[in-house]
């Protein structure tokens, strides 16, 4: 496929929003072996069974200098003959004699799960001096390299120039590489940012070619204009809208806009992501900040979940799961919760008054979820209009609110009053209470 044509959806279907964990929050370019290993075996034992199925290593898996906050210019990347990156078997001693991720792999895929790569878009600085032979063309990397499409915050990689004839030989050969180690999943970098159509049609032909399904996850997503819809639909999986969420606040709340333009479009043709969830231990060797168990408070974390699940949103979580806290791992096992998240559809947002704002979506056997947060810095107290969620009037029934399986009090209401003021009369009140910075998800079930 010539960049610029358009063609079916190249990439594997997803019939759920993609779910699992990333090293980035915690181990930032410096992962190793042994640590992917022991994330996955707790995923494996703790939360696969919850649909959490994907183990992503994050970004600069070649580099055997890469430390924490930042990059290395000039980084000695490990690369084949023909200027493909192979992990650094210093860190990934079974990638050691060219064997690459196949064994990791293997492992992963033993224990029920799915490998995850990152990858940067382009080809390498190194390729490109040494001039690397591309295989499967008779080019050579400067024959297709473009410089002045570069990465402006990672040194390592430059554009490629897809007008040169042949130029998609580097990737196709790239995507051969990774289907040969048995990888199911690839978070490919500095796509949306400013947008790289041409880069993302011939990423997606790749993959297309290569023989083996995997899902494709395109980052950053700084600035992301919902314009760009139908042809992310038509090359990925999952597409950022938001750059790098951490642990802060700020961060969580500025996402409950984005997920208000873009959740209604989430489906399996394609998954709006809010992040990584930046929740445990996070920050052992990471990007930004020193180890510590997250920032957010026990109410914030509720909201960042409970925002993605019913937005819909791709859940990688980014803490060490050996080294989070119970808690933390009992957020991600709630599985009345992460049924909103696998089966719910027309989530959106129905209401925002600050501090309220509410989100309804149905389910698949008659279910009505509605979520309510409070972004203000008091607790809230307020009555919800049954009608004002899309429920009816009376006969409500029992509502339940997932995150403590606790029923919800509900009273018709004769006549206005101050006890349920904003309720019309002859509706039925919702009474709930809201943290600061807090949420509820609730769960109607039709009589």
């Amino acid at each position: 496929m010539t960049a610029g044509n358009s063609a079916a959806p190249t990439t594997a279907a997803a019939d759920r929003p993609p779910m699992g964990w990333n090293s980035w929050d915690s181990y930032g370019t410096t992962v190793t072996e042994a640590e992917v290993l022991a994330n996955a075996r707790f995923l494996a034992e703790h939360l696969a069974p919850l649909g959490w199925d994907t183990v992503v290593i994050d970004i600069d898996w070649s580099d055997p200098s890469a430390r924490s906050h930042g990059y290395n210019v000039d980084a000695p990347l490990t690369i084949d003959a023909h200027g493909r990156l192979l992990p650094d078997p210093g860190r990934f001693p079974s990638a050691a004699g060219g064997a690459g991720f196949g064994p990791l792999a293997e492992q992963l895929h033993a224990l029920g799960l799915r490998l995850g790569i990152h990858v940067m878009r382009g080809i390498p600085r190194r390729a490109v001096a040494a001039n690397s032979p591309v295989l499967g063309s008779s080019l050579c990397a400067s024959d297709i390299a473009d410089p002045t499409n570069s990465c402006e915050w990672n040194p390592h990689m430059v554009g490629i120039d897809h007008s040169v004839p042949g130029a998609d030989a580097y990737y196709d050969s790239v995507l051969a590489l990774y289907a040969g180690w048995g990888v199911d999943f690839l978070k490919v970098d500095d796509m949306l940012w400013p947008y790289q159509a041409a880069e993302i049609e011939a990423f997606s032909a790749a993959i297309a070619g290569c023989g083996r399904p995997m899902q494709l996850s395109l980052s950053p997503g700084r600035d992301l204009s919902l314009t760009r819809l139908d042809h992310l639909r038509e090359h990925a999986t999952m597409w950022r809208i938001c750059d790098d969420l951490w642990d802060r606040w700020e961060d969580v709340e500025a996402n409950f806009a984005r997920f208000a333009r873009w959740a209604p479009h989430a489906g399996p043709d394609g998954w709006p992501d809010g992040d990584m969830l930046p929740l445990g231990r996070i920050g052992i060797r990471a990007e930004r900040g020193e180890p510590r168990d997250d920032l957010l408070t026990p109410h914030e974390r509720r909201t960042l979940m409970t925002l993605w699940v019913i937005a819909r949103s791709p859940l990688m979580v980014g803490g060490d799961l050996p080294g989070s806290d119970p808690a933390t791992i009992a957020l991600l096992q709630n599985a009345g919760v992460l049924a909103v998240h696998a089966g719910a559809t027309s989530s959106r947002e129905i209401f925002r008054e600050d501090p309220l704002i509410l989100w309804t979506a149905d389910g698949a056997r008659g279910e009505m979820y509605v979520a309510g947060f409070n972004v203000g810095e008091e607790e809230l107290t307020v009555s919800i209009d049954a009608q004002d969620v899309g429920l009816p009037a009376q006969g409500l029934g029992e509502i339940i609110e997932l995150w403590s399986g606790q029923t919800v009090p509900t009273r018709e209401v004769a006549a206005q009053s101050d006890a349920a003021r904003g309720v019309a009369p002859g509706s039925t009140a919702i009474d709930v209470r809201i943290p600061r910075h807090g949420a509820v998800l609730l769960r109607h079930r039709p009589r």
